[in-house]
């Protein structure tokens, strides 16, 4: 990733893995000598109303106990949401085997995701594409869909406090910005995802506007997982500018 990082002319990149700090060290060696700079930072998985609430930690200790605790704990918990969701599937007559979920995620991987189980289905021919695995079988309320059941979206902000990062909600659901925004402010979120590939004009207008007026830093990424996708790093990225303040409220 680091290479690649380097290769797109990215200067900064964050490490936000799913409920783990375990890759931050060694993108930080990696990136020794390079004019690159690696933030320490995690996406923790949290469930609203089984829908799925990511929040974003900037900045955080790695070592921190709290952070690794929870990691442990998240890669129990996401074994079983994983063999849960190969289940469901089955039921529904979509033969997946848990095993090659394992084999998709590789060797180094520390915990197992939506991703890994969308790359067997494509292999199996199920679906001839990994957006079409989420938007038929695994994405949010469909058929296979697990919620990950590790925390609400409070106690991810309460957790990214505690391991002394800087909360940001991930892609937060326009649909859910209004009823759950005070309530995580007040639990001490700082910022919003705001520029991402995903997002349209009126996206990033809207959630700009809700930045200004509530003075949350605005942060932006490619949410990039792996190279299979075809989208080499350095395709999206957000400039100095657009986050400012992120960087400056973790002392950059």
């Amino acid at each position: 990733m680091v290479a690649g990082a380097a290769a797109g002319g990215l200067d900064v990149i964050a490490i936000a893995d799913h409920d783990t700090t375990a890759a931050v060290a060694s993108a930080q060696a990696a990136a020794s000598g390079r004019s690159l700079q690696v933030i320490p930072a995690l996406e923790v998985s949290s469930t609203w109303q089984r829908r799925e609430i990511h929040v974003l930690g900037y900045f955080v200790d790695p070592g921190a106990p709290a952070l690794v605790a929870h990691g442990q704990r998240a890669l129990t918990v996401r074994q079983e949401r994983m063999r849960e969701m190969v289940a469901r599937l089955s039921d529904a007559g979509i033969h997946v085997a848990y095993e090659d979920v394992e084999a998709a995620a590789g060797p180094d991987r520390v915990n197992l995701g939506r991703p890994h189980l969308a790359k067997v289905l494509v292999a199996a021919g199920h679906v001839s594409s990994i957006p079409e695995a989420f938007s038929r079988y695994i994405g949010d309320q469909h058929p296979a869909f697990v919620p990950t059941r590790l925390l609400d979206p409070f106690e991810a902000v309460s957790l990214i406090l505690e391991g002394g990062g800087l909360p940001v909600w991930a892609h937060p659901p326009g649909d859910l910005v209004d009823a759950l925004l005070p309530g995580l402010v007040r639990a001490g979120l700082r910022g919003l995802e705001v520029y991402r590939p995903s997002h349209s004009r009126t996206d990033v207008v809207r959630l700009e506007g809700i930045c200004r007026s509530t003075g949350l830093v605005m942060s932006g990424g490619s949410d990039w997982h792996t190279p299979d996708a075809g989208v080499p790093l350095g395709s999206f990225h957000v400039t100095g500018d657009e986050v400012e303040k992120l960087l400056a409220a973790g002392g950059m």
